[in-house]
């Protein structure tokens, strides 16, 4: 191991730039699938398992599994496979990838289930894990495609955190789709991959760069099995976190993320993830603070207000704004309360405001502004503010 990876032995926040010597680990023996019904105990460990639930991807497939074939790691590998009620060709096309996989030493599990409605990514998910034997764990999308280093450089990064979500950069295609959130993806700095989980854009450590030890997703799983709208990425994202796991990313491009109108993230509501982070804000970071104020007298502030625990409403001491208009009508008053008086809160300039601060507003949306205006203060992210929105 080169001694720039022994420098972050403890799990937690890092990035690593991942080029170590190449190392030679075990090879995978044989390379033949369980026969179905074979108890699990009886297959050898391997160093990593490629999960991949598939559900109608049959256009996608032949590119995705070229690119598992192409893999430059030289442990032991397999790829779990479970098809959740394709109505296409899917478990046939993955069939006709098994001798090449295998003649390349991965092996290849795969099974499905006999209803006819899909039960979900979570439910999927799950059952490709529980199939497997990595020692590892590597997610794929069977709509993306993974970079010949991947599996190799996250390897590395999980055997210095073994109790951490590993993530990567990407390539989004087609290129220029959700531009904000790709470039957030890939710029984000270390240190906010904890302080922002709070925002709108979900696991600061994206689901389809996952990567963590087994024992890991262990101690935190199973994938929530509600099936569709239920995000179950960012369910176990903040299981993971409140379980004490760290978050990294190594810095490289390993996996082309691709977008389409079909993709199962387009099911989960909006109002969905809101509630989930609005509970996990509250319960990590408004429970520790004695009062706060909401960055945004508009509407996304408002609706965060009307959002929050009676307890946690009360702890609001102040909006703030740059918008004068919004300033001169100086309160925002709840009229749904039931308590009389209701609650009026003042509505400041932000140079007037104090710490700390629940920022409102969008990220990258305000062409530096909200930036500067929050340097201007001095403020340290994670301690004086959190993005929320």
């Amino acid at each position: 191991m080169s001694s720039g990876l022994s420098e972050q032995r403890r799990d937690g926040v890092s990035e690593t730039d991942m080029n170590p010597p190449m190392k030679r680990f075990r090879t995978a023996g044989g390379g033949t699938e369980t026969p179905r019904g074979e108890q699990l105990e009886e297959r050898s460990a391997v160093d990593v398992s490629i999960v991949m639930p598939v559900y109608n991807a049959s256009c996608w497939l032949d590119e995705c599994l070229q690119a598992i074939l192409q893999q430059d790691f030289t442990g032991s590998m397999e790829l779990s496979v479970f098809d959740d009620a394709s109505t296409d060709d899917s478990r046939e096309v993955v069939e006709g990838w098994r001798e090449q996989l295998e003649a390349r030493g991965i092996s290849v599990v795969t099974s499905s289930h006999n209803s006819a409605q899909p039960r979900g990514v979570g439910y999927a998910k799950n059952k490709a894990i529980s199939q497997s034997c990595g020692k590892y764990l590597c997610f794929q999308d069977a709509d993306d495609v993974m970079l010949p280093q991947r599996v190799r450089l996250q390897y590395e990064a999980s055997l210095l955190h073994p109790n951490s979500l590993i993530g990567c950069r990407v390539e989004r295609l087609p290129e220029g789709s959700t531009e904000r959130y790709t470039r957030w993806i890939n710029t984000i700095a270390q240190e906010q991959l904890l302080t922002q989980v709070y925002t709108s854009h979900g696991p600061t450590v994206v689901m389809p760069t996952w990567f963590c030890s087994r024992n890991w997703f262990l101690k935190v799983g199973p994938f929530d099995e509600g099936g569709k709208g239920v995000p179950e990425d960012l369910i176990f994202f903040y299981q993971s976190l409140r379980q004490g796991g760290g978050l990294s990313r190594v810095s490289q491009c390993l996996l082309i993320y691709r977008y389409h109108e079909k993709a199962t993230t387009h099911s989960v509501t909006e109002e969905t993830i809101w509630k989930l982070r609005v509970d996990f804000l509250q319960e990590r970071v408004l429970s520790q603070w004695e009062s706060f104020t909401i960055w945004n007298a508009g509407k996304q502030g408002r609706k965060l207000y009307r959002g929050l625990s009676p307890t946690n409403q009360k702890k609001v001491k102040a909006f703030c704004d740059v918008d004068e208009n919004k300033i001169k009508k100086g309160f925002y008053t709840y009229e749904e309360s039931k308590e009389i008086p209701k609650p009026k809160i003042p509505i400041l300039h932000y140079k007037d405001a104090s710490a700390p601060f629940i920022i409102c507003v969008k990220l990258d949306m305000t062409g530096g502004v909200l930036e500067e205006n929050l340097n201007s203060l001095h403020l340290k992210e994670g301690t004086d503010y959190y993005h929320f929105n």
